[in-house]
């Protein structure tokens, strides 16, 4: 089971490149695997948007993750993950060359994870409409994988089309991995039949168990090797060593391939406080200093 960190997209960084460089240097010194990166664009004014009840808002500080992980490929030698990036309000031939030289640069050591999202008022921003989000994730992710391993594409779907154009140069790895955020079970028979690994939304027990049931079934009904899907849990600070190794354990036991330490909302505020903590838990876990 490979272990990695969420990055603290709203707690560490801000402006400062060097916190940046010193976080990421200093999570693979401690021996993790990989960065997982949330994604949003742009937040609303909750001062405006009365009753605004979402995590994120306009104060909330977000790197963009693909030009985050250019800058990041050439510091380290960690596996980088969007965990996920909002594909139905990005253009999808442009996330496929931003994706595809993200892969290139890291040396293949790149993960996708795409989802729906839920803030209206960034689709309104980025000119994308809301409502079919989920008709053109599906339709993206086939236009991707296309434009990763074919030279030359020609596409005519509901929502995109190619004319005889490609990418060059194509990703290392051809397809790059499409892991999917989903936490319905819509999204989980459309994790069954298209993605490459998922994101669980709930900690071990029998709501990640029906959740799995659902994804298998749909996989299965696909023609598709259920056991071939990964898994990536996550793991919340609380302070506690003895609880992150017990959690750890479930996830393991649940069939988990992946998880990722989250520090986010742990009381810590600087780069030192979050590597302090990581060490710990990489104590706790066991990982074996880089």
């Amino acid at each position: 089971m490979q272990i990695g960190v969420v990055f603290p997209q709203t707690e560490i960084g801000g402006d400062d490149a060097g916190a940046l460089r010193a976080y990421a240097q200093g999570v693979e010194g401690l021996g993790y695997r990989h960065i997982m990166a949330y994604d949003h664009v742009i937040g609303a004014d909750p001062d405006v948007h009365k009753g605004w009840s979402g995590p994120y808002d306009v104060r909330s500080t977000f790197h963009e993750p693909f030009v985050m992980f250019g800058f990041l490929a050439a510091l380290t030698s960690l596996e980088l993950v969007t965990s996920i990036i909002i594909l139905p309000q990005r253009q999808a031939v442009l996330v496929a060359k931003q994706a595809a030289e993200v892969d290139i640069l890291t040396g293949g050591r790149f993960r996708l994870g795409v989802g729906l999202g839920w803030n209206h008022v960034e689709y309104e921003a980025l000119g994308e409409d809301f409502t079919t989000r989920g008709k053109r994730i599906e339709e993206q992710v086939d236009l991707l994988r296309r434009l990763w391993t074919e030279p030359v594409v020609t596409f005519d779907g509901t929502y995109h089309h190619v004319t005889a154009a490609g990418l060059a140069p194509l990703p290392v790895q051809r397809p790059i991995p499409i892991w999917f955020g989903a936490h319905s079970p819509a999204a989980y028979r459309r994790t069954g039949r298209l993605a490459d690994g998922w994101f669980p939304q709930m900690p071990p027990g029998p709501e990640l168990e029906e959740a799995k049931s659902i994804i298998h079934r749909s996989a299965t009904e696909a023609g598709r090797d259920p056991a071939t899907l990964g898994m990536e849990g996550r793991l919340a600070w609380t302070g506690d060593p003895e609880a992150l190794r017990t959690l750890s354990h479930q996830w393991q036991s649940a069939g988990a391939t992946h998880i990722a330490l989250n520090m986010m909302k742990a009381g810590l505020h600087t780069v030192d406080d979050h590597l302090g903590a990581l060490e710990t838990a990489a104590e706790a876990l066991d990982i074996r200093k880089a």
